[in-house]
């Protein structure tokens, strides 16, 4: 009988390849479930251990530096999670404290849970610096350094205030950072946010301070929806010589958050920050703003409007006219009475 051996060889490697290709897809179908892993089971006795996440750092990485303290029973079993997991985008960088012995899955669950990140200081948007020293509080500093370190702190030209220059962000600091050290990262970062928004060259007749006060006066009033159109508010009151009348400066001088009647008797409050009574900006910033309000400042959306009013959750209105103003103001104290703004 007459073999055809080159066929035979055909036939052979092409058996080979396909066990190869069959044995490659299963290994990939068993994903995860092919690395050590611990069991998924939580003990509230477990040994805390700290994870130092740095900025950028790569899942495999991560996935190393869990196997390597003991977190995971293996890297490959947090690595392949992380690729499948889109979540794992998120992790924050910082110092966690999370579990001994996890399996891959718990692992990921407590490096996403932002509480367990030591030394973190979270700065909301429009966040005032009264309100930024009691973070500074929860994240272990006493209020007598703190104090001092807000006092001392080196604000950096052309601005004058602290207030405005610390960036909405969370922050984590390690263990035993000294105050000055944490504040003058945040400054630091402020700035540079203030730089890529095009504080820091006159824009439109306006000094880079005096964009931040109008940055952080939007942040206040509106929601980034409509930062475009409070933006230009400011600037058409500001053009004309026309009181702001912004109720988040009076809020400001008291301290009121939540509270969106302002009486009659807080707009006669005698303070240079109430533009009730005083023409132009407030001498500095009343919070510190979020990228957005900043752009939005840089950037306002076209229009003639002098007025504005949020007459419900989520219906904030512009015009220039005040009659009709009033009537949205009207609108604004029905729906208040009928409690829709406590929804």
């Amino acid at each position: 009988m007459n073999v055809d051996r080159a066929a035979l060889t055909r036939v052979t490697a092409a058996l080979i390849a396909s066990a190869i290709f069959i044995g490659a897809l299963s290994l990939i179908k068993r994903g995860p479930e092919a690395a050590a892993d611990f069991p998924c089971a939580i003990d509230s006795q477990a040994k805390q251990i700290s994870i130092d996440v740095a900025r950028g750092e790569s899942g495999s990485d991560i996935a190393l530096e869990l196997f390597e303290k003991g977190v995971t029973q293996s890297q490959a079993a947090f690595f392949r999670l992380a690729v499948a997991d889109p979540r794992s985008a998120s992790i924050a960088p910082g110092v966690h404290l999370i579990d001994a012995r996890l399996c891959a899955r718990d692992a990921l669950t407590q490096l996403l849970d932002n509480k367990r990140i030591a030394g973190l200081i979270v700065i909301k948007e429009g966040a005032w610096l009264s309100e930024i020293k009691k973070s500074f509080e929860s994240a272990g500093y006493t209020r007598k350094e703190i104090d001092r370190a807000f006092s001392v702190a080196e604000i950096p030209l052309p601005y004058s205030s602290l207030e405005g220059l610390l960036f909405p962000a969370q922050y984590s600091f390690a263990k035993g950072t000294p105050i000055e050290d944490a504040l003058a990262a945040m400054i630091a970062r402020g700035l540079r946010e203030t730089k890529n928004a095009g504080f820091d060259s006159s824009n439109a007749g306006f000094e880079a301070q005096e964009l931040l006060t109008i940055a952080s006066i939007i942040q206040a009033e509106g929601t980034d929806d409509v930062f475009g159109q409070v933006s230009r508010v400011i600037f058409n009151r500001l053009k004309i010589g026309m009181p702001l009348q912004m109720d988040s400066t009076v809020h400001y001088i008291e301290e009121k958050r939540g509270d969106i009647f302002l009486s009659t008797q807080s707009t006669l409050v005698n303070s240079p920050f109430n533009t009730y009574r005083r023409t132009g900006l407030p001498p500095s910033p009343i919070g510190n703003p979020g990228r957005n309000a900043m752009l939005a400042t840089v950037s306002p959306a076209e229009g003639t409007w002098l007025y504005f009013i949020t007459v419900a959750p989520r219906d904030t209105r512009f015009t220039d006219s005040f009659e009709q103003f009033n009537k949205w103001k009207l609108l604004y104290k029905a729906n208040l009475r009928d409690g829709k703004f406590e929804e």
